[in-house]
């Protein structure tokens, strides 16, 4: 079910000196913290609020506008509204809610009425997502803050906590080389998949053909890795399966290079410069939007806390981001043996083998689909590949694809929140179903000279200025057909039908006391990463309810 989208010169903008704005602009620039920095900065956080604070002083009767719809839904955000549950109706799928605000070290479980049943007080910021085990623990991602790297979503600290708190086995991942961020996932053998950033140096990055001009000195590139650990004791892990993004790379920069080759020849591998090359020259009104935009991201507060200086002309510029791919979500398909991937810098989800080898996973043959650790499929925006031009985008700055069933046997779905951040037709989310181009025998297919399918969602929700969130964010399909939607940033969950009716809304009132250090940006006070049901025959639930 798909609603129009309002063209954008129609959407509100808010004065500086409206009421509803200086609430959510006092609480956006107040001390919080953020998981994910997707969209781009301008300022540091200290230089954007004395702007802001500078403009307000400076002509309260002109006051400037800050167009808070261009990063969430201001009917979602609804500050003076009620919070907690506003809509209970009969059609939604009675269990139990479990999410975590990202401005608080508070994990939360609450029934249908939006009561809290179980809650997990920590005292450490989280590092993104959370899972209720079968034996009523929590498995969770903590944000360790004495690190060397920074971005949104970053964790390092993994904990599986008993119900009352106590730490049962705790793994950190946090040195000068890698740092896990954002999503894990618990496998049926008890072993957990997750993400981290791995930072290749500069010169080794150049040496790949990446373009020195898009490479920092000290920071050098951090791509991801996918890793498989076994918990050992009380604390510590086994590293049993890996997979690299730099040992699946390819470039047409630099034919000194290695991996140099045609980009369009080769779908399954990814692009080193993918993630600027070919940006169009903008007009004056695109720039002057784009700076627009940088300074009201600045405004919220959404930015790091390093200021950007320039480099020599003839070497990189200084302090340019190393997170490459940004990839924040990873989930597992038992059936098949296949990984997704979510990596929003690229606007794509990929699927990758992971019924390889370490070894296997390293390399271009082998596993069970033949292909090593290429990827078999991806989708959202087919010019990382040569098959096609910014028209062809589907996907945009994308968070949280999982696996759904089919409707026939062999049939592969995936679900994905799609943010929707610089859409054509306008800023407007949607939680888009995607029917994979999928054989189990033959597997992915794609034609010889186009993108990989589908050509369109098999079903999509939208609601147009009504649903929005420009980053985090996501959405579980359950068992009833429904589907539960978190919309991150103005910390909105919600269910819909198929055919798109509202039959549970929640607004979550916590969150909003932790302070953010200046290697992760921030996020609305209220923001939540994403939200899960769970049925209430769960074991997990069994186990923490009884």
């Amino acid at each position: 079910m798909t609603h129009s989208r309002e063209d954008r010169s129609s959407r509100a903008g808010l004065p500086l000196g409206s009421p509803l704005l200086l609430v959510l602009l006092l609480a956006l620039t107040a001390p919080a913290v953020a998981q994910d920095r997707g969209p781009p900065a301008g300022a540091t956080d200290e230089q954007s609020v004395d702007s802001d604070a500078a403009a307000v002083a400076a002509d309260e009767d002109e006051p400037e506008e800050v167009d808070l719809s261009r990063f969430m839904s201001l009917s979602e955000a609804d500050v003076d509204g009620p919070r907690g549950v506003r809509v209970n109706a009969p059609e939604a799928y009675a269990g139990y809610t479990l999410y975590g605000p990202l401005n608080s070290t508070t994990i939360y479980l609450i029934d249908m009425a939006g009561d809290v049943v179980h809650q997990w007080d920590t005292d450490v910021a989280p590092g993104a997502w959370c899972y209720l085990l079968d034996d009523g623990s929590l498995l969770r991602c903590g944000r360790e803050d004495e690190t060397q790297f920074a971005g949104g979503g970053i964790g390092g600290q993994l904990r599986r906590l008993a119900p009352d708190g106590t730490v049962l086995w705790q793994w950190d991942l946090a040195d000068g080389q890698r740092q896990q961020h954002h999503d894990i996932e618990p496998l049926p053998n008890g072993n957990i998949l997750l993400i981290t950033w791995n930072r290749v140096a500069a010169r080794d990055a150049l040496r790949r053909g990446r373009d020195p001009r898009q490479v920092d000195r000290e920071r050098g590139l951090w791509p991801d890795v996918v890793l498989e650990i076994r918990p050992v004791g009380r604390d510590d892990a086994e590293v049993v399966w890996e997979w690299h993004a730099w040992d699946h790379v390819v470039q047409d920069f630099d034919e000194r290079a290695s991996a140099y080759g045609a980009v369009a020849d080769h779908p399954e591998l990814i692009d080193v410069n993918a993630d600027h090359r070919d940006a169009p020259v903008l007009t004056e009104d695109e720039r002057r939007e784009q700076e627009e935009l940088e300074e009201q991201m600045a405004a919220l507060g959404y930015v790091g806390g390093e200021d950007e200086e320039d480099g020599e002309a003839d070497g990189p510029p200084e302090k340019l981001p190393g997170d490459w791919l940004h990839t924040n979500a990873v989930a597992y398909e038992p059936t098949h043996d296949l990984i997704a991937l979510s990596t929003p810098h690229m606007s794509e989800v990929w699927v990758i083998d992971h019924g390889t080898t370490t070894e296997e996973a390293a390399g271009h043959t082998g596993g069970r689909r033949g292909r090593g650790g290429d990827l078999l499929w991806r989708w959202g925006n087919p010019r990382m590949y040569g098959a096609g031009g910014d028209a062809d985008r589907r996907l945009f700055y994308q968070h949280d694809p999982s696996w759904v069933a089919g409707e026939v046997p062999g049939e592969l779905r995936l679900l994905v929140f799609n943010n929707g951040r610089g859409r054509t037709d306008g800023d407007y989310s949607s939680v888009d179903e995607l029917i994979l181009p999928f054989d189990p025998e033959s597997g992915f297919r794609r034609p010889d000279d186009g993108a990989f399918g589908p050509a369109a969602p098999a079903w999509s929700y939208s609601a147009g200025d009504d649903f929005y969130s420009a980053f985090i964010s996501g959405a579980q399909r359950l068992p009833n057909g429904n589907t539960l939607i978190a919309s991150g940033a103005p910390g909105r969950i919600f269910e819909v039908t198929r055919d798109g009716r509202v039959v549970w809304d929640y607004r979550n009132p916590h969150g909003g006391e932790i302070e953010p250090p200046e290697h992760a940006g921030r996020a609305p006070p209220l923001a939540i990463f994403r939200a899960t049901r769970l049925s209430a025959d769960h074991p997990g639930i069994a186990a923490l309810l009884r």
